[in-house]
This record gives structure tokens, C-alpha cells and sequence, in this order.
């Protein structure tokens, strides 16, 4: 009770939607459908097949709003911070990945994420308001207390089942973050999305639009609780989902999973050369195999009974002719291989006699290698359903707990297994892996126990939000503040961990050239006054001319000011950096920055170090305009892209 009286329009309102639930999308009446159900004048405004939802222009807006945010340095927070290659970022994703745009466009092989899955409780950042005015959205998007942690009530939104717009909302969180990723994307990478029933079917439609409906690649089923979920009214979910997507399906190298030792036991036979190979039937067991199905592809191949080799022409060698023919029903079927494919690759078939109801015939059989031309093992396509005992969900908490004494601090974190497996589909060897919604961190876990594993060196990069930790919880009692520091933490006693193993267990395993660290970052505000010349005003005039004539932030540190010149000058966070005379020299000297001082003996020594680009302080030259007239005529005269800031 509430002590109002009945709502009319309410009342009336349910009950159509108990006679006519098709008239209504996310609990609102659409009025299209129902002119379209009950009058006669039928027409759809902009009819066309897409995925729309109240929200949508503004996802778009967020995704344009440009960043001038910057990513700090935290050598303090790292582990071995000069030479590892792995990062960790701590901060809104959104942000992050504007950041991320130049330096690391097109250079990400695998993406892995774990989004929320709208469960009705889960509390997320989607852009609700875009009344507001750039510094208002500013503000509210930065909202932190007095120690610089993001608060809940601030820029979170709890997106209730009840919320008119629960499924928009969601979709308008993942659109833009989904759109960035791809940009970071190579040509030949993949991404992989774990979801449930909640939003699949929104999750599928929304990554056709961005992905394109051809680089889906499938949709895998995860046993991830066997026993069955208890909280659906009905019934007892055993499972998730994994969505897989390719940048460009073309571009692409086949996925699989490594054989087991079972497989390559089937590879039992040898060419005299030491290549492994099995033999698989030429004619078409399932599908469409009858011969009316697929005409041209019955013919004759002819084999030598002596041999074995076949052709598709008949010879005084060749005299076997054989068709593709289902022995049990005697019945006209068809090969696997046209006569295109036949040709050129004859040494790869054979024929051979096989007994089939107590008589012998001929067939013709593949020969499939174990490894291909250049001595890398063949996979296997994976399965659509995996259930393997390893995947349940309860593993990942039991692997959080082990790390952390018993504790467990989030629910259903990710198993190690079942993101190795991941992993495994998308042929990462020394390349770079993303998970933008890092949560427990299990990404950066596997991704260091497969490289121990397989001496291989892959590096990730995950980013996950500094979400403050209620104080009732067990992990703030513990000591830690946000979600981020979990993750961190969960990181450190990784690589710990693989450190101890390595000094009690020497030669099982070789960690020489493994990456046991990572370098962390934080999203941060600008080193440099930016220049709004469009917000002048009376007030702010003397401000503005600052920021043009002085753009360094006072207190800014030099190794802050040169990561931010570094990744917005399109350089990876973990390019090498050296320390030379007066300047630094990134990447092997391509990029040069200079920020303490610039002296023609300096100018000289950089010019002669022939870097591709400088760039250093427009400060460095106050008082000597000769000097930085000379400096600019001299890069130029050398080819070099010279730039101050």
C-alpha cells in the first residue's frame, strides 16, 4: 500500500499488455505497432532490418566525445616497470580506450571480456544525460572523493530490472566500448565475449552491426554450473555463453584448439620421411552426399593397383576405376574434393582395398598430415558445447581463494582453465591480449601460466575500474579499497608464485625468457592546460592566455609528461625507453623527446642520433627565438618531423 488512489491509465495500460505483449518494447507502449495492429493505414517509419533502442544517437555521442585524459605512470605499483611487457590500467574502460586509439590502433591480436550481464542488480556507466555541457559531463564522469577513488552514487548507474530502459541501457554501455575495440583490433584478430541469456540475443545483434554478420565465427555453450543455478523461477541454468567475432573473417588463420595425445595417436602412419599422416575417406559420409545433392562431384578416380597413386584419367597403369558409392545401400553418393582440388594435390590421395561384407573393395582415402608445410601441428575445430569438469565456475573461486587465503572476494570469477582454452583458439604466441572489463583478473592470470607453460610470450593488457569496495565487505576488511586492487594484488602473487616454483622446481619448467611483471597505469587528467578558445570569456581570459603561453600543469612530473607524449604520439606503453643526454630516446631512437633542456649542443647530438621525430617543450626555447628558428630549419634540413609543445 502507499496511500494512493488506483492509477487509471496504469491499470488500463497492464492490461493491454496482458491481451497484446507484441505492441510493447521495454514495458512502453510503441505506438507504431499498435496504428500497425488496429488501423489500416500500415507504415513503418524508416523500415529496414537493424537493432535500435532508446539511446542509441546518444552511444554515439559518447563514442565522439574526444579525450584529452592521459595515462600515469605507477613504477611504485609494478613489477619490474623498465622491461616487462605487460600492462595494467586503472580506470573507466570508455576512457581508456579513446587513450588507447592511436598508439595501439590495429595491433591487438585477441580481445577477452567479461561485460556485465544486466542481471538486474549489476551497476554500470552508460551515458544517460547529454543535456549537459561538456564540463558539466566532465565533472560528473570524474566524480571521485577526497582520495581520488570513483564513487558508486557518482558515476555508476544501477540499471534495475524496473528501469523503463533495461535493455537500452545496456546496450548504449557496450556500443561504444565494443566500437573502440574493434579499431584496436589487427586484421587477423578475434574477440571473444562471455554473456548469458540475459542479453545474448542483444549481444549478437549488437556485434553484427559493429563486426559486420559475416566475421561472426560462433557462439559457444559453457557448462559453467553443472548442478544448475537455482535463482530462475523455472529452471536451473547450467550454462553460459562465449560469442566469437573476427576483425575480418578473411584475414584470419583458422581457430582450433591443440590435439590431445589421443588425436595425434590417430596419425600412425609415416611417409618414410618422418611426416605423420591418417587416412580419411574421399566420399562424403553426412550432409548432402547423394549424387542428385551434388552431381559434379560424382565422377571416376582411377587407381594402380600396384601403388596405390590415382588419377582421373584412365590409363594401362591406372585401371581401377572407382566411384563414390555407399557400400551399405549400393547407392550413387559424392566425392569431397572436386576435380579441381583432385588436381595438383594427387599425392595426397591413394587408393586402397578394404573389406566390406566379407569381400574386398576399393576406396579412395586422404592422407592427412599431422603438420603442415612449415612443421606447425594441425588443430582441431573446437566444439560448440564445451563441459569439461574444468570450465565450472566453482574452479575460478576455488583458484581466488588459494591466492588469497581462503578468501574469495568476487562472485564466480572466471575459471584459469577455461580462459586458456580461449586463449588457445586464437594462435597467440608473442602477441598482445586485451580485457577491458578486468574484474578478478583472470585474464592476466592465464595469460602468464600459459606462457610458463609453453615458454611462448604473449603479453596482455587489462583495464579494470578503481569501483570502490563496500566497508562491510570482507575484502575491505582485508585491506583493499577498489576492485582494482584486487586485481593487482591477484597479479603479484601470480607471478610470485610462478617465481617460487621456478627456484624449488628448477628444470621443469624454463622461465628464463618468460614476462614475469607488468607495468601499471592510471587514468589521469592532462599534464598540459588545454586550450579552449571556443569557452573564452571575460573571466577566464588571463586563464586561457596561460594555458598557451605555459601548457605544463604546474606540479607535473617528466616521467608523467613523457608517456603522455609518448602514446598520444602513436607509441606502444611498453616501447623501450633510454635515458640519453638531456633527452629520451623511444623505440630504438625513432621518437626522440626532449623536456629539460634544449641547447645547440643537444640539437646537434639528436640530429646526429637521426631519429624519425622530436618533439619537446616550446618552453625549453623562451627567451632565444633564434634558436628555436635554426632548430626547426635544421630538422627539417635532416628530414626529421620536429614538433613543441
Amino acid at each position: 500500500m502507499n496511500g494512493e488512489s488506483l492509477d487509471i491509465q496504469q491499470t488500463k495500460i497492464d492490461q493491454l499488455k496482458q491481451l497484446f505483449p507484441e505492441l510493447f518494447s521495454e514495458d512502453k507502449l510503441d505506438w507504431e505497432k499498435l496504428k500497425a495492429a488496429f488501423g489500416d493505414d500500415i507504415n513503418f517509419n524508416n523500415e529496414r532490418y537493424v537493432l535500435n533502442w532508446a539511446g542509441k544517437a546518444d552511444a554515439f555521442k559518447a563514442l565522439q566525445i574526444p579525450t584529452t585524459a592521459t595515462l600515469k605512470p605507477l613504477p611504485e605499483e609494478s613489477i619490474n616497470f623498465d622491461t616487462t611487457e605487460n600492462v595494467f590500467i586503472e580506470g573507466e574502460n570508455l576512457e581508456v580506450l579513446k587513450v588507447l586509439q592511436k598508439a595501439y590502433h590495429g595491433k591487438i591480436k585477441c580481445i577477452i571480456i567479461d561485460p556485465p550481464y544486466n542481471t538486474g542488480s549489476d551497476s554500470f556507466i552508460y551515458p544517460d544525460s547529454f543535456k549537459e555541457n561538456k564540463k558539466d559531463y566532465e565533472k560528473r564522469v570524474g566524480d571521485k572523493d577526497e582520495e581520488g577513488y570513483l564513487m558508486k552514487e557518482g558515476l555508476f548507474r544501477k540499471n534495475s530490472k524496473d528501469s523503463g530502459h533495461f535493455h537500452s541501457n545496456w546496450l548504449s554501455m557496450m556500443y561504444p566500448r565494443l566500437f573502440l575495440a574493434k579499431n584496436l583490433l589487427r586484421d587477423d584478430g578475434v574477440i571473444f565475449v562471455h554473456i548469458d541469456d540475459n542479453e545474448v540475443h542483444n549481444l549478437r545483434l549488437l556485434m553484427n552491426e559493429i563486426f559486420g554478420e559475416e566475421n561472426f565465427i560462433g557462439k559457444i555453450i559453457i557448462q559453467s554450473n553443472p548442478r544448475g543455478s537455482q535463482s530462475n523461477k523455472f529452471m536451473g541454468i547450467v550454462h553460459d555463453y562465449l560469442l566469437a567475432f573476427a576483425k575480418k573473417i578473411d584475414e584470419m588463420e583458422a581457430i582450433g584448439l591443440n590435439l590431445d595425445e589421443r588425436m595425434k595417436s590417430e596419425y600412425d602412419l609415416d611417409d618414410g620421411d618422418g611426416k605423420k599422416y591418417r587416412l580419411l575417406g574421399l566420399r562424403q559420409r553426412g550432409g548432402a552426399w547423394r549424387k542428385e545433392q551434388r552431381p559434379s562431384l560424382f565422377f571416376p578416380i582411377y587407381v594402380n593397383p600396384g601403388s596405390g597413386y590415382i588419377s582421373l584419367d584412365k590409363n594401362d597403369s591406372h585401371s581401377i576405376e572407382i566411384f563414390p558409392i555407399k557400400p551399405t545401400t549400393n547407392e550413387d553418393g559424392s566425392w569431397r574434393w572436386s576435380k579441381t582440388k583432385i588436381k595438383g594435390n594427387e599425392h595426397l590421395l591413394t587408393g586402397k582395398q578394404v573389406k566390406r561384407n566379407e569381400s574386398f573393395i576399393w576406396d579412395i582415402y586422404q592422407k592427412d598430415y599431422l603438420e603442415d608445410n612449415n612443421g606447425e601441428e594441425k588443430k582441431t575445430k573446437t566444439k560448440t558445447i564445451w563441459n569439461e569438469k574444468d570450465v565450472n565456475y566453482q574452479n575460478g573461486t576455488i583458484e581466488l581463494k588459494e591466492l588469497f587465503n581462503g578468501k574469495g572476494y568476487f562472485d564466480f570469477p572466471k575459471p584459469v582453465f577455461l580462459e586458456k582454452k580461449i586463449i588457445g583458439l586464437s594462435e597467440t604466441e608473442d602477441e598482445i591480449i586485451l580485457d577491458f572489463f578486468g574484474g578478478s583478473g583472470t585474464i592476466a592470470h592465464s595469460v602468464l601460466e600459459l606462457n610458463k607453460e609453453d615458454k611462448l610470450n604473449r603479453r596482455f593488457i587489462v583495464v579494470q575500474l578503481p569501483e570502490l569496495i563496500g566497508e562491510n565487505t570482507e575484502a575491505y576488511k582485508d585491506g583493499y579499497k577498489t576492485i582494482s586492487d584486487i586485481t593487482k594484488e591477484r597479479i603479484k602473487k601470480v607471478i610470485q608464485n610462478i617465481e617460487k616454483d621456478k627456484e624449488e622446481k628448477p628444470g621443469l619448467f624454463d622461465t628464463a625468457n618468460t614476462d614475469l611483471g607488468f607495468k601499471v597505469f592510471k587514468l589521469s587528467t592532462s599534464n598540459f592546460k588545454i586550450w579552449r578558445g571556443n569557452e573564452i570569456t571575460e573571466d577566464n581570459l588571463v586563464q586561457q592566455l596561460d594555458a598557451f603561453t605555459e601548457p605544463v600543469n604546474e606540479g607535473s612530473l617528466e616521467q608523467n609528461i613523457l608517456f603522455e607524449l609518448m602514446i598520444k604520439a602513436g607509441y606502444l606503453l611498453t616501447d623501450k625507453v633510454e635515458i640519453k643526454n638531456k633527452y629520451y630516446a623511444i623505440s630504438n631512437g625513432e621518437l626522440i623527446i626532449a623536456l629539460e633542456e634544449m641547447t645547440q649542443p643537444v640539437i646537434a647530438e639528436i640530429i646526429a642520433a637521426k631519429p624519425q621525430k622530436v618533439i619537446t617543450l616550446d618552453s625549453l626555447f623562451e627567451g632565444n627565438d633564434q634558436l628555436k628558428t635554426n632548430t626547426v630549419l635544421q630538422m627539417r634540413d635532416a628530414g626529421i618531423d620536429f614538433k613543441t609543445i
